[in-house]
Parts: C-alpha cells; structure tokens; sequence
C-alpha cells in the first residue's frame, strides 16, 4: 500500500470517528438540566418556525381593503419571529444539547397547528394568529419554569424578552382584527 493511500484511509478513519463522537460542549448545568431545558427549548423553536412559515404564509396571502397595512404588520411579525430561532437554537447549544435538524424534526415537535387552506379570510388569519402567539406565550412561560427549576438564569433572561415580543404580537393581532366600533374611539 502506497503512503498516499494509507493518508487517505486514515483520513476516512478519522472523518467517521469525529462524525460517530458526540457533541461535548462543557457545561456546570446537570445532565437532566441539559435534557429538560433542551426538551423544553426545541419545542418552543419547531413552534416558532411553524407559526413563523403560517405568519408567512398569511402574509403572501392577504387580500382586501386593509391589505398594506395587514401585509406590513404580518412582515414585521415573522421577521421577529425568524429573529428568535437562532438564539434558541444556539442557547440549547450553549448548554450542551442538540437542536432540531430538519423540517421533519420541526413537524414532530411543533404544536403550532398548520393552515393549508386555500383561502383564509384577513380577519380570521388575524385571529388565528393573535390566538397561536397567545399559546406561544403560555408554551414559553412553562419553558420559563423548567429552566427557572434547574437554575438557568441565561435561558429565564431570554424567554422573559421573548414573552414580552409575543404578548405585543398578540395584542397588535388582536386589536387589527377587532371589528370597526361605531363610537369612534
């Protein structure tokens, strides 16, 4: 066997061992905090990408006299949504777990219920949405209190910014649908 064949089947060897270690990023968190908090953390991030593809999808979607400003809002909202994503991924990360690896993955956790019909009226899309944020925020409290239990205040700091996004979601959805009042105010 020639030199540069035994380098080239070392390299094979040595590829396919990294590929079977596993991934040890040090940590003073216990190994059932790690499991908890990252069980707890990937099913808010597949809720997350859903209703950020269902904010999408209304967005590309939206018709009617209210359709710039709906269309606008809708944007703006996935925008924030996309934004939270990596920094769930990455704090699941920080502490030693692993995190979602395909849209698969995502459809097995998310609990965010898909929309595929082929026509939603604006005002029931902003419905839809106000009440999804509104369950995204009660998900990320109960998140909240699995990573208060195993003391990581990191996480706890981080999904305190992110209730407080949902809940202006949630009240920006809620007030856009409400129906037009006769009183002015």
């Amino acid at each position: 066997m020639t030199t540069k064949t035994a380098n080239d089947g070392k390299k094979q060897q040595d590829l396919r061992e990294r590929q079977r270690s596993p991934l040890a990023t040090p940590t003073d968190l216990a190994p059932a905090a790690v499991r908890d908090v990252t069980g707890a953390m990937n099913a808010i991030l597949a809720d997350v990408f859903a209703l950020y593809l269902k904010t999408k999808n209304f967005h590309w979607h939206l018709s009617g006299p209210h359709f710039r400003d709906y269309h606008l809002m809708l944007d703006e909202q996935a925008d924030q949504l996309f934004a939270m994503t990596d920094p769930v991924a990455e704090r699941v990360r920080k502490i030693g777990g692993t995190t979602l690896r395909s849209i698969g993955h995502v459809s097995r956790l998310q609990r965010v219920a898909d929309n595929d019909a082929e026509y939603v009226e604006p005002e029931d899309m902003l419905a839809e949405l106000a009440e999804d944020n509104k369950t995204l925020a009660s998900r990320l409290r109960e998140a909240h209190d699995v990573c208060g239990e195993h003391r990581d205040v990191a996480t706890t700091s981080l999904i305190e910014i992110w209730i407080d996004e949902t809940e202006r979601r949630t009240w920006f959805l809620f007030e856009a649908s409400r129906r037009e009042m006769t009183t002015g105010h």
